[in-house]
C-alpha cells in the first residue's frame, strides 16, 4: 500500500445500459416523476426500512435528498427505463471515502415496476462498475436493517459478502435497528463483474424474459443463495 493514491469521488456520467439509464439526480427535473414512481400512500411499504420517509410530496423527498447531499456528501442516482425513459427508482453513493477507496450504496428504493427485473440488477452493476473500473476503489459497502431479509438476500445475490451485525446501531422510526454489514472488494470484483455480464447477456433469457441461470449460479461456488 506504499504506492496507494486516493481515488476521485464518484461522478457517474449519464449511462445508458441494456435495460436502464442512470443519471445524477436533478431535483428540478426529476422531483415529480421520481415521486410518482416511489411516493404516495401506495408505496409506503417501500420506505419501511429506510431511515426517513415516506413523504407526503415531491418537495419533501427532494428536501431530504438535498440535505443529505449537502451535509453527508450523498450522490443520488435516478434509474429510468431505457425503453420508456420513465423514472423507476433511485440509490445513493454514501459514506464516500476517496482517501480509503471506499463507498457505500444505500437508500435503494425501487418502484414495484423495477423490483426483481434485469433493469434493477443492471442498475446495481453499473454503480459498482463505476467505482471499481472507472475510479479504482478498493471496497464497496452495503448495509441494511438486520430485519430486512429481502435486502440481505439482495446483497448476497449481487456478490456482497456478509461482515456481521452492529447491534443496537441506530434508532429508526422509534425502534431499534441492528445493522447488517456487507462488502465487496476490488480483488473479488473481476469474478463478480464477469457474472453480471454473463447474466445480463441476451442469451441468458428465454423468449418470455425468464433467466436461464441465476446470477449466483453463474458466479459459482461460494456465492450466496439467489
Amino acid at each position: 500500500m506504499l504506492d496507494w493514491k486516493p481515488c476521485d469521488a464518484p461522478n457517474v456520467p449519464r449511462t445508458r445500459g441494456q435495460f436502464v439509464e442512470l443519471d445524477r439526480l436533478d431535483p428540478d427535473r426529476d422531483a415529480a416523476e421520481l415521486f410518482a414512481a416511489i411516493g404516495g400512500e401506495q408505496n409506503d411499504e417501500l420506505w419501511r426500512f429506510i431511515p426517513f420517509g415516506p413523504f407526503e410530496g415531491a418537495d419533501a423527498l427532494m428536501a431530504v435528498l438535498s440535505y443529505m447531499s449537502e451535509t453527508q456528501g450523498w450522490q443520488t442516482l435516478v434509474f429510468r427505463s431505457r425503453e420508456t425513459r420513465q423514472a423507476l427508482g433511485m440509490a445513493s453513493y454514501m459514506r464516500i471515502r476517496p482517501e480509503a477507496g471506499s463507498a457505500e450504496v444505500g437508500c435503494v428504493v425501487f418502484s414495484k415496476v423495477l423490483q426483481k427485473t434485469p433493469a434493477a440488477t443492471e442498475a446495481m452493476f453499473s454503480m459498482a462498475r463505476h467505482l471499481f473500473d472507472d475510479l479504482g476503489y478498493r471496497r464497496y459497502e452495503w448495509k441494511c436493517d438486520n430485519d430486512n431479509a429481502a435486502s440481505k438476500r439482495a446483497a448476497g445475490r449481487l456478490g456482497f459478502a456478509p461482515e456481521g451485525v452492529f447491534r443496537q446501531d441506530m434508532v429508526v422510526k422509534g425502534r431499534n435497528r441492528d445493522t447488517a454489514w456487507f462488502s465487496m472488494l476490488d480483488r473479488e470484483w473481476p469474478r463478480i463483474r464477469s457474472a453480471f455480464e454473463h447474466w445480463l447477456a441476451p442469451e441468458n433469457f428465454d423468449g418470455e424474459g425468464r433467466q436461464r441461470r441465476s446470477l449466483t449460479q453463474i458466479r459459482g461456488p461460494g456465492s450466496e443463495p439467489a
